[in-house]
């Protein structure tokens, strides 16, 4: 296994006709000791808001301020939008990362317009806003000063525990009903975890987080994603049970589907991974798609099919029941706070 990384192969890009192939003597890998680092690429793009048209994804606006994501994540389904800019689903799209180090000028610009009408907007559509450079550069910090600046409602989703840092903003921005926050859970099995999402933050520190950010009066939810049967699946009840007591308000989940280039990729890994059930894994993923890795059908791909994919569905209903009661749904952030002068908050004064 190629330590740190999710992707154990680089993968074809399907938009590009020439690729380079790097030849290595036999017994020498040529993505071990040494191997190079990470590489950030600064771009510039025009626009930051991203309209959403999927139907399955519960969001309407998404902003990314990274494009390819460190932490390595193997089913990764934003692995596939790496190849628009000329990189691969596989590790490339770990380790080289763009970031848009003009995001919060866009975000503010997009406020200022005269005919905008408020609506939240989820940082991480695509790829982590926490991502471990984010650290140094700082961009999702500098967005969220924005987000309060005008008051506009937020919603965020990581694997992370970096948005403790920016625990003032999100606090100043909860107090309003302005900001919500989404943790991926995916296993309480740190073996499992360090394979499957490498340079994630371990459960324990999410669920450390979501802790304290609950104690400042942050609306922190779970959502197991993905569940992947035959390897995370039995974990259901007690990650729920562990997201509950830890604060968190409501949990979801999607189930694993691995489009594109992702179920080369994901193939690949699990017989590196997980070699004595690799079998029995991509069968079962197979029986939740129709026979297939692959499916791009709304109202499907993400939630599965057949006896088994209802039975998960029922554990999860009656996990919920247990630790959220009641709790259903996340309550709507307000968008009528909104500031709408060109100077923010500071134009009312």
């Amino acid at each position: 296994m190629i330590k740190g990384r999710g992707a154990q192969i680089q993968v074809k890009n399907r938009f590009l006709l020439h690729e380079y192939v790097q030849e290595h003597l036999e017994g020498i890998d040529e993505y071990d000791e040494g191997a190079p680092p990470t590489q950030y690429v600064p771009i510039f793009p025009k626009t930051i808001v991203n309209k959403v048209v999927s139907p399955d994804v519960g969001m309407e606006f998404s902003l990314n301020p990274y494009q390819g994501c460190e932490h390595g994540c193997i089913y990764c389904y934003a692995r596939n939008s790496h190849e628009y800019w000329g990189y691969n689903a596989g590790l490339d799209f770990e380790r080289v990362v763009l970031y848009k180090q003009n995001a919060p000028s866009l975000l503010e610009s997009y406020f200022q317009k005269p005919t905008y009408e408020p609506a939240t907007i989820v940082l991480s559509g695509n790829t982590d806003c926490y991502q471990p450079i984010e650290r140094k550069l700082g961009i999702t910090r500098k967005l969220l000063e924005v987000f309060l600046k005008y008051k506009h409602p937020v919603g965020i989703i990581t694997k992370n525990v970096l948005a403790t840092r920016d625990a003032d903003l999100l606090s100043d921005l909860a107090k309003d009903d302005l900001a919500t926050i989404i943790f991926s859970v995916t296993t309480l099995d740190e073996k499992v975890r360090r394979k499957l999402e490498p340079r994630t933050a371990t459960t324990q520190q999410k669920l450390r987080a979501i802790e304290a950010l609950s104690r400042l009066g942050v609306n922190c939810n779970i959502m197991i994603g993905p569940i992947i049967p035959g390897l995370n699946d039995h974990e259901i009840p007690n990650i729920m049970e562990a997201a509950s007591k830890a604060g968190a308000r409501s949990a979801g989940f999607t189930m694993v589907r691995l489009n594109g280039q992702i179920g080369q990729v994901f193939e690949h890994w699990v017989k590196k991974a997980f070699p004595d059930r690799a079998t029995k894994i991509l069968n079962q993923i197979k029986g939740a798609h129709g026979g297939q890795l692959n499916d791009s059908r709304f109202g499907k791909r993400m939630q599965g099919e057949g006896i088994m994919v209802e039975s998960i569905h029922k554990l999860f209903a009656i996990s919920k029941t247990k630790y959220f009661g009641n709790s259903h749904h996340r309550p709507p952030l307000r968008t009528d706070l909104f500031v709408k002068t060109k100077r923010g908050q500071m134009g009312l004064f």
